[in-house]
């Protein structure tokens, strides 16, 4: 710790006699005052026992004033630091002329109120370290804003914004509880569309605003999800290698576009769920790595502190100011930016001590385990925190391993998440699909399993942007045959998707059937919507997503085996399925059969609880969707023949490579 300070009384500029503090016997200036602080001796208790969870009203730059001068009070963590100075383009960037103090409670924070200072200035903190005169610029790691990449400066900024969503704000715990209906478009804000017209620019967060709810509404999901917005270095990551996890990026616009952006989504009706990464961060020298020149956010040893998958440091959970920093970033895009949900990235790679390791790589629990203890408390202590303060919120777990109680609450021994990744049901969907039907039958038990554990966790059936990138292909190349067996198959499968217990999730550019593999660089291919079978895809998309809504019996009891019931699982010879869904106290059923073969079935008998007519509701290969057009002409008639234990049933036709949904008129 530096030395405390004393006071000596000097000659200002005036020739008055003036107070001065020195600092380890290094006198600081005038234009730096220490006597005004936003950071209480309680929120230095939280900070010290890792449960202040909102860091960023207390730290960072913030545009304040002290005795009738306005300014910027800045704050930061480097417990290792010997000296730390705010330089930036009001000064020349010049080291030493701004020098924050440490406080005296051993916290290691640094601070300082600068006069004169404002709103959009350029700023850095430059740190020379107590081991060996390490010396680093550094990006404030609680900035609400950064330059542009791939300039490296923070900005200073605020928060003020006027919303407009108290509709939504009011109501959405019905959209977001876990008995309602929940269909979520994946998109990546640079490459959903770009305009060839202008260099093949990507749009701001106010152009994409309108484009996206405009379009998400049209089509019927109810949320979309967002791949990384916080500020990051490289565009090839996505967004995956976060550094500034309190801004959004810069690249699209202010904090207050992306609010706008937000907004506009929520005054659409539309839910806003944000890919959240507190797994790694990179090691770009502006960034958290080294911070003070120890290893401040991350392990010391490599076999604990960095990622091999992605030459990217871990976090060290165990600390207590660590916890306090990543659980307020949670935190500020639900406060702050209105956000609706959480989907915390690779889960799998925090729980497991030894996760992408070979033996001799990774260092063991107290107890000898492959758990990271530090970890599984951070993970809990998070999701009890967000719940607690804005309860009509989500967070979801992308986990790929079968840890046990993943969204089970913390009290009850589980991590706390709302909901899951069905990472299994995606594996085994996707192989199915992949093979040509006429194996599909010796394949059978790979698209029925899912049903023996799908209660088991509250899971999302996701197909993301993980499964068309790194030469996986497209998700319509995934499927065999012709092209039209290619959009018949993908049909079908959107068609089990969306009647299979679990919420939805797309990634963008499979609702249209594109060809290439994405590519972050460039848009989405809409020009293939002048194609009858891509428009026919979206059409259904379309359709799937307004019955989904409408049928309570596809979303009430996603969660609970009294919302599905199967027909018959076992016709692996026609590899054929048929089940049924119930809503809430059986009030809504919708009975589904799915036909994975070309061969059209005709009299094909499923049972149904009561005579009368059956309306086909839904039917993939309808003409409108790109279909051959076979199906029952609206409905089906129910006759007191009892099968599939119901004592009735109806004769049905059922297309080839298709989906058709029947519900009681």
């Amino acid at each position: 710790m530096t030395a405390k300070a004393k006071t000596t009384n000097t000659k200002g500029k005036t020739g008055k006699a003036v107070n001065k503090e020195t600092q380890a016997g290094v006198q600081t200036p005038d234009n730096v005052l220490y006597d005004h602080s936003l950071i209480s001796d309680y929120d230095i208790y939280l900070f010290k026992e890792g449960k202040h969870f909102t860091l960023y009203e207390k730290m960072g730059a913030h545009v304040t004033k002290h005795k009738g001068s306005k300014g910027v009070f800045f704050a930061v963590w480097a417990p290792n630091a010997r000296e730390v100075s705010v330089i930036g383009d009001f000064n020349n960037w010049k080291p030493g002329e701004y020098p924050l103090q440490v406080r005296n409670d051993e916290t290691g924070i640094w601070q300082g109120f600068i006069p004169g200072l404002k709103k959009g200035d350029l700023y850095k903190y430059h740190i020379v370290s107590n081991f060996n005169n390490y010396t680093v610029e550094k990006t404030d790691p609680i900035a609400r804003y950064n330059e542009v990449p791939p300039n490296t400066s923070s900005v200073v900024w605020d928060w003020e914004y006027t919303w407009n969503d108290k509709d939504w704000m009011q109501t959405r715990k019905e959209k977001n509880n876990l008995d309602a209906p929940m269909s979520v478009y994946e998109l990546h804000l640079e490459s959903w569309r770009r305009v060839p017209e202008e260099d093949n620019r990507y749009l701001t967060y106010q152009e994409l605003a309108h484009s996206v709810a405009e379009y998400v509404s049209d089509m019927g999901y109810t949320h979309i999800e967002l791949l990384p917005v916080m500020e990051h270095p490289f565009s090839g990551s996505w967004g995956y290698q976060v550094l500034g996890f309190f801004a959004p990026t810069s690249r699209f616009g202010t904090p207050q576009d992306f609010m706008y952006f937000v907004d506009t989504m929520h005054r659409h009706n539309i839910g806003v769920i944000l890919d959240w990464v507190p797994s790694h961060f990179p090691g770009d020298l502006h960034g958290l790595h080294y911070f003070d020149g120890t290893n401040l956010y991350e392990h010391q040893d490599p076999k604990q502190g960095y990622h091999p998958d992605w030459s990217s440091y871990i976090f060290n959970y165990g600390r207590a100011e660590v916890k306090d920093f990543l659980i307020s970033s949670a935190h500020v895009w639900l406060d702050k930016y209105h956000i609706d949900g959480l989907r915390v990235d690779a889960v799998a790679s925090m729980l497991y001590l030894d996760y992408s390791r070979k033996d001799g790589e990774w260092i063991p629990n107290e107890h000898g385990g492959r758990e990271n203890l530090h970890a599984i408390r951070f993970m809990r202590e998070m999701n009890e925190s967000v719940y607690e303060r804005f309860p009509d919120i989500q967070t979801i777990a992308e986990e790929s391993t079968a840890w046990p109680m993943v969204t089970r609450p913390v009290y009850t021994g589980g991590l706390g998440f709302g909901m899951k990744w069905n990472m299994g049901w995606m594996h085994d969907t996707l192989n199915y699909f992949a093979k040509d039907p006429v194996y599909r039958s010796y394949h059978h038990n790979q698209i029925t399993f899912s049903i023996w554990y799908a209660f088991n966790e509250n899971f999302m059936l996701s197909l993301s942007h993980d499964e068309v990138v790194h030469g996986k292909g497209s998700l319509i190349n995934k499927m065999p045959g012709d092209p039209w067996q290619k959009f018949a198959n993908l049909r079908a499968l959107f068609g089990y998707m969306f009647t299979h217990p679990g919420k939805k999730l797309m990634f963008m550019g499979m609702e249209i059937g594109q060809w290439a593999e994405w590519n972050h660089e460039r848009s989405i291919d809409w020009h293939l919507l002048d194609h009858d079978l891509h428009a026919g895809l979206k059409a259904w998309i379309r359709d799937m997503n307004a019955c989904y809504k409408n049928f309570p019996a596809l979303y009430e009891l996603d969660f609970l085996t009294d919302g599905f019931k199967w027909l018959d699982a076992n016709d692996s010879k026609n590899s054929i399925l048929s089940f049924a869904r119930y809503s809430k106290e059986h009030k809504d059923r919708i009975f589904v059969v799915c036909n994975f073969t070309p061969a059209p079935q005709y009299n094909y008998r499923v049972g149904v609880p009561e005579q009368g007519n059956w309306k086909e509701v839904l039917n993939s290969d309808a003409h409108l969707y790109g279909g051959s057009g076979q199906g029952n002409m609206g409905a089906a008639e129910a006759t007191p023949v009892p099968y599939h234990e119901e004592n009735y049933s109806i004769n049905i036709t059922l297309p080839p490579l298709s989906m058709v949904m029947f519900r009681k008129e």
